[in-house]
């Protein structure tokens, strides 16, 4: 408030971007004695990174479309503006926790807030990973989650979903029991391929293993059953939400951890202190009390990306996959997936995601539901592309 599996950003841009390796730079010495001090787990990974040119139609982060209102930023400014900006901030004021209480309907003692949900995945591994155990995610999934786990010495094990991206539920439950998995990860709706879990599978989940289920619900606002109902019946239960997506605060980062209050009270060990800060405070505070305003919103980018994924089905050439979230992912057929992300950003500056470097994602480009403009452009650009396949660019 949120995204191998999803590539950790490494998608070329469109355009190449300045080499920054010049200058004072240049004259340093062999990193080689520093490299050596490295975990060789951390040098294993590769950095979550994303260059992105700008363009005019910004379609690759899965980001809202529409900015806050300028009357809802003013108040936001105006709450920081007469805090003490010279004190820590609260990690969570108590009126602010008790709304996000009401808005998820879960305890507040059993809420954790973080510097985006990010760091909650990060700080959830951290306090539950030693050295050689297992997570259990499915494959493809968000890239941090193999990324954090490598980092922190685990064994990642990635289980396919299905032809069509759904979950395979009974797969993820034999590898986890097979493992002695600590943790099994599921991100619904799930990104990238945008398929929710199905009704009852954490409820499975958790009774036919012995691990502790994080569900990554950063999308939940667009579609797909949410797991917050069986936190009441689970202490190895952990959901994350996160303001970036349905609530359009990815500049400002804020997410939390719902889970039985003496799980989240180890949780908060794995996270650093006074990371969100005041603006963030305000931020969340204010999104909170305009519910009507988010929730009419979200009706809206589910609206629009029910009729793209219809449209978009209708042309020839290409696979489009079931989707809950606020993007979609469709597999390339008849044109090559590099070549329909290049002319998308190039001929009509539509910057779209391509994840086709990454397994079984061969081939496929994820957009995220922008506008109803923005999707009408990218449906006209797709149809000449299809149309016309071998024109040069």
């Amino acid at each position: 408030m949120s995204r191998s599996p999803t590539p950790p950003a490494t998608s070329a841009p469109a355009r190449p971007l300045p080499d920054d390796r010049t200058g004072p730079a240049a004259a340093l010495p062999d990193g080689s004695a520093g490299l050596a001090l490295i975990k060789p787990a951390v040098r294993a990974q590769s950095a979550y990174i994303l260059r992105a040119p700008p363009a005019r139609r910004k379609l690759n982060q899965n980001e809202c479309p529409l900015d806050l209102p300028p009357p809802l930023k003013r108040a936001i400014l105006d709450a920081v503006a007469a805090a003490p900006w010279q004190r820590y901030p609260e990690f969570v004021p108590g009126e602010l926790l008790e709304r996000l209480a009401a808005h998820y309907r879960w305890r507040p003692d059993g809420i954790l807030a973080g510097n985006g949900s990010n760091e909650l995945i990060q700080a959830t591994l951290s306090v539950t990973l030693g050295a050689g155990d297992a997570v259990v995610a499915p494959s493809p999934t968000f890239s941090l989650y193999r990324l954090l786990t490598g980092v922190l010495g685990g064994r990642y094990i990635g289980v396919p979903l299905g032809a069509d991206f759904e979950y395979d539920v009974d797969r993820l439950i034999s590898n986890v029991v097979r493992e002695r998995a600590r943790v099994i990860v599921l991100n619904s709706p799930n990104n990238p391929t945008g398929s929710a879990l199905p009704a009852g599978a954490v409820e499975r989940i958790l009774r036919d293993t012995e691990a502790l289920v994080v569900c990554d619900e950063a999308y939940a606002e667009f579609g797909g059953p949410s797991a917050i109902p069986l936190l009441a019946r689970s202490s190895r239960l952990v959901v994350l939400r996160t303001f970036s997506k349905a609530m359009g605060l990815a500049g400002l980062r804020f997410g939390v951890a719902l889970a039985h209050p003496e799980v989240t009270a180890e949780l908060a060990k794995g996270k650093l202190p006074y990371n969100v800060n005041l603006v963030t405070l305000a931020a969340a505070a204010a999104a909170l009390r305009e519910g009507p305003l988010f929730a009419e919103r979200t009706r809206q980018i589910v609206a629009t990306r029910d009729r793209f994924v219809a449209r978009l089905a209708t042309l020839s050439g290409i696979t489009v996959y079931p989707t809950a979230a606020n993007f979609v992912l469709f597999r390339c057929r008849t044109v090559p997936a590099r070549e329909v992300f290049r002319r998308l950003y190039d001929e009509y500056g539509i910057l779209v995601r391509d994840v086709s470097n990454a397994g079984e994602l061969t081939e496929c480009l994820r957009i995220s539901i922008g506008t109803d403009d923005d999707m009408d452009a990218d449906l006209a650009a797709m149809a000449e592309i299809f149309g016309r396949p071998n024109c040069p660019a």
